[in-house]
């Protein structure tokens, strides 16, 4: 299991996702403490390409031994880039959720969506009221 992290290059949701801008879109995954919620992951289903997200909105779920929790989307947008390689090995997820486990990449209708996302900090804090 990954250790509890928040890297400060991305932007998170009170869903415990995490987005990183890369060029126009943004990579899109769960966080450190989401994955260690979830427990072992066993699968993920992902959108396929070209499918349109909303923020908030599923575009995706994850099953761990523990539960089934759905993949929200932190903005809107179109998925341009799907992980496959997580669909034959989903605990990736649980040993690098920042790296290896991200989920996918999607083109933000609103180019500025990602700047309104909670930063390291606040999601850190928002975190720790979690309990």
């Amino acid at each position: 299991m990954a250790e509890l992290s928040y890297p400060e290059d991305l932007r998170y949701t009170e869903d415990h996702e995490w987005a990183r801008k890369e060029g126009d879109v943004l990579v899109v995954g769960i966080t450190s403490f989401a994955q260690s919620q979830l427990g072992d992951v066993v699968y993920v289903d992902l959108p396929d390409v070209g499918k349109e997200v909303k923020a908030g909105s599923d575009f995706g779920v994850v099953e761990s031994t523990k539960a089934v929790s759905e993949l929200l989307s932190p903005v809107d947008g179109t998925v341009t880039e799907r992980n496959t390689p997580l669909i034959d090995a989903p605990e990736t997820v649980n040993e690098d959720p920042y790296g290896k486990g991200w989920m996918i990449k999607v083109k933000p209708a609103d180019p500025g969506a990602f700047d309104k996302l909670m930063d390291a900090k606040a999601y850190a804090e928002f975190v720790s009221k979690q309990g």
